[in-house]
């Protein structure tokens, strides 16, 4: 497994240039922006505690943003979907992005031969979190059944959500999109499939996108704090250790689980 993470790691292309002025949200208001999750509802039960005890007190708007891949690797996709929709932080606003992982399980509800490479990827997890493993021998042409039985087995509220969620959500200054955006491109002329999938053309620009982008995605050791872009996806899954960004006003600062921040 390590080998096979290791490699999706990136380190800061650029330093942060002081010369600049700092971006901002809107005054009267802290928001939250959770990393990819990818199953982990335990992580995601520590950092909501997190979160609620540093919002004690303040008394703006409250607005929690999450990055998407709330589901597979990890073993809790389903507890996971619980938690959002049963247990939301109390007095927070909330976005739900979508990622590339949410967005293939629909594929793969949708066309279940064309999107049966998901099942090796994460899909396997998700569908043992519905009640649905995979059987031994485990075959092509069983997709359609599989898609069958998880599609009999998730909870309509489930499907509604995923079906509803939001590509990107602007806050002042900065812009939240799962994986990223095609550097040179308007954000209302952007392509779905950079939103989800983006990784070095995005990760590895140095250009001004208009906002300070804020994503997930691209797994990185430590939080990648740069001029044009913040990501967040410090591989819960794998490292246990699951990101909220804090932004108010022009500051910002960082709650991890796992740590003492």
């Amino acid at each position: 497994m390590k080998s096979v993470v290791d490699k999706w790691f990136k380190r800061p292309a650029q330093p942060e240039d002081e010369s600049r002025s700092a971006p901002a949200i809107e005054p009267g208001m802290r928001l939250y922006c959770i990393g990819d999750i990818h199953g982990r509802r335990d992580l995601l039960r520590e950092l909501h505690g997190k979160i609620g005890d540093d919002a004690v007190g303040f008394e703006g708007a409250k607005r929690l943003v999450y990055l998407g891949d709330y589901i597979d690797r990890g073993l809790q996709s389903r507890e996971v979907i619980e938690e959002l929709l049963e247990a939301p932080l109390a007095g927070f606003e909330s976005v739900h992005l979508l990622g590339n992982h949410e967005q293939t399980l629909l594929d793969f509800l949708q066309y279940p031969k064309q999107a049966a490479g998901w099942l090796v990827w994460g899909g396997r997890e998700t569908l043992a979190s519905y009640g649905v493993p995979l059987p031994p021998g485990f075959r092509t042409p069983d997709v359609m059944a599989l898609r069958d039985e998880l599609q009999a087995r998730m909870p309509v509220r489930h499907l509604e959500f995923f079906r509803r969620m939001s590509m990107t959500h602007v806050a002042g200054d900065y812009l939240f999109v799962h994986a990223g955006i095609r550097p040179g491109v308007a954000l209302q002329e952007q392509n779905d499939s950079d939103l989800l999938w983006i990784r070095r053309d995005f990760t590895e620009s140095t250009e001004s996108h208009g906002h300070v982008v804020v994503h997930g995605h691209s797994i990185c050791e430590d939080v990648e704090i740069l001029p044009n872009r913040i990501g967040i996806d410090t591989g819960a899954f794998y490292t246990n250790v699951l990101t909220c960004l804090v932004l108010e006003g022009d500051g910002r600062r960082l709650l991890q689980t796992g740590t003492d921040r």
